[in-house]
């Protein structure tokens, strides 16, 4: 039952979509504000914030605080700059209205790797600009990890593979 004689909607029961992803609740330019709630899920796995940067980097590439604006690339192996990976498609974006990139923090997100790395190894910067690689336990500073491998390179070679950001 609705009740609209007030302004207000008031529903009892349910109210379903007729099919996935079919309807928006609110748009790009007419925002809700609290929404209370028990649950949520979301079709994106990494949550991410917008930087200013140096320059556009393509998603799957590390980033550390520096540079002209808040971040750059690094040459610097285990670099404990590290910002994080430019996301593709972050399930939560802080800073949406802000000039700069999504870097993801924590979550799944693709990822320039250089091999070989196993699957479940730490990550961290690499000498090559925006790419990560296996951690060397013995250069080991703390700040310098930018999550684990989903996927093992198996030669030296540059690949994007899937990893999950997170300071483990």
């Amino acid at each position: 039952a609705t009740n609209l004689s007030s302004g207000n909607l008031q529903v009892s029961g349910s109210i379903l979509p007729t099919a996935n992803a079919s309807y928006n609740i609110g748009s790009s330019t007419a925002w809700f504000g609290n929404i209370f709630g028990i649950s949520s899920q979301a079709k994106y796995a990494d949550l991410a914030e917008k930087y200013s940067s140096d320059y556009f980097y393509e998603a799957g590439t590390v980033v550390v605080f520096g540079g002209e604006k808040e971040i750059t690339v690094s040459t610097i192996d285990h670099d404990p700059s590290v910002a994080g990976v430019i996301s593709t498609d972050p399930a939560y974006l802080m800073n949406a209205d802000t000039e700069g990139l999504p870097v993801a923090f924590t979550g799944r997100v693709p990822c320039k790797v250089l091999g070989p790395v196993k699957k479940g190894q730490v990550l961290v910067t690499s000498h090559i600009m925006g790419v990560a690689q296996a951690i060397n336990n013995s250069k080991y500073v703390p700040g310098c990890v930018i999550g684990k491998a989903l996927e093992a390179i198996n030669s030296p070679e540059i690949k994007t593979i899937e990893v999950v950001v997170g300071r483990f």
